[in-house]
C-alpha cells in the first residue's frame, strides 16, 4: 500500500463516488450488465447512509480507492460494503479496509461480524479470518445464486466490553 494512502471517516457528499466505485467493482468480475442494472440499488450509496453508518474511505492523495461500511444488524454488525477501484486492487487496500471496519465495530463492542460476501470474495474473507457459517440462496434469471453467510468473531475472551 503507498504511504500516502489513508483511511477516514467518509462525508455523505461522498456517496456519489463511493456508488461508482461499487459499480465498477462489481463489475470487475465479469457480471452480465442486465445483473448490474438489477443490483443498482444495492450498490447505490446514499448519503443518508453515510450519515447514519459508519462508513470509511481509503484515499490516495486526492482520490478515493476504496471504501467500506459497517452497520447494526441484530446482535451483530455486519460488513455492507468493501469496494476498492480495481486499478487499486492487489495493494492491500481491501485488507486495510477491512482491518479498519474491524477496528471501529470491536470499539462499537461488537463481538461478531456478519459478511454476506459475494463469491468470488469469499477467499480474501477467508485470508481475514472469516468462515462460512451459511449461504444466501436467490434466483437470477432462473439460476441458483449462492452467497456464502460468513462471520468473524471480533471479541476476545478477555474483552469484557462486547456483548454475547
Amino acid at each position: 500500500m503507498s504511504r500516502k494512502v489513508r483511511i477516514h471517516r467518509a462525508r455523505p457528499v461522498q456517496a456519489v463516488e463511493l456508488t461508482e466505485i461499487a459499480h465498477h467493482a462489481k463489475r470487475h468480475w465479469g457480471y452480465p450488465e442486465r445483473w448490474l442494472k438489477r443490483w443498482r440499488r444495492q450498490l447505490t450509496i446514499r448519503p443518508g447512509w453515510v450519515a447514519r453508518h459508519p462508513t470509511f474511505v481509503a484515499t490516495d492523495g486526492s482520490q478515493i480507492v476504496g471504501f467500506a461500511g459497517i452497520r447494526p444488524w441484530r446482535r451483530f454488525v455486519q460488513l455492507e460494503h468493501l469496494w476498492v477501484r480495481p486499478e487499486a486492487m492487489g495493494r492491500g487496500l481491501g485488507r486495510a479496509l477491512f482491518e479498519h471496519a474491524v477496528r471501529a465495530a470491536r470499539r462499537a463492542g461488537f463481538a461478531r461480524m456478519r459478511i454476506v460476501s459475494d463469491p468470488n470474495a469469499e477467499g480474501f474473507y477467508r485470508r481475514m479470518g472469516a468462515r462460512r457459517v451459511s449461504v444466501s440462496r436467490s434466483r437470477l434469471e432462473g439460476r441458483l445464486r449462492e452467497l456464502p453467510v460468513m462471520h468473524l468473531t471480533l471479541a476476545t475472551r478477555r474483552d469484557s466490553r462486547a456483548p454475547r
